[in-house]
């Protein structure tokens, strides 16, 4: 999916990392929430509430997903998961287009 219809935008930024990492929330009308946003070059630590499903559009990236060892390379596009209530490590390489969606259990 290219495009998303019939949304909520949320205007204020979600702003992390002294601005490196930023994203705007989208809101679906069935209750759904997506945030739309772009990674500069750094190494990132996120933890998770909810499950959340990472789509990669664009950039270069090494990910660390809960349980395991070492970061893996990953080629755009590209799509991970995270189980909710556990955390991920990404070292941004260059600038990175992503999509998560929020998965409520």
């Amino acid at each position: 999916m290219s495009k998303f219809s019939n949304v909520n935008v949320v205007k204020a930024a979600n702003v992390y990392y002294n601005g490196k990492v930023t994203s705007r929330t989208i809101e679906f009308q069935d209750g759904s929430i997506k945030s739309l946003g772009i990674m500069l070059e750094g190494d990132y630590r996120f933890n998770t509430a909810d499950k959340e499903i990472m789509e990669i559009y664009s950039g270069d990236f090494e990910v660390k997903l809960p349980n395991a060892e070492e970061f893996v390379a990953m080629q755009t596009p590209c799509v991970f998961e995270v189980e909710a209530n556990s955390a991920f490590d990404i070292k941004v390489k260059s600038v990175t287009d992503y999509c998560c969606s929020y998965i409520k259990d």
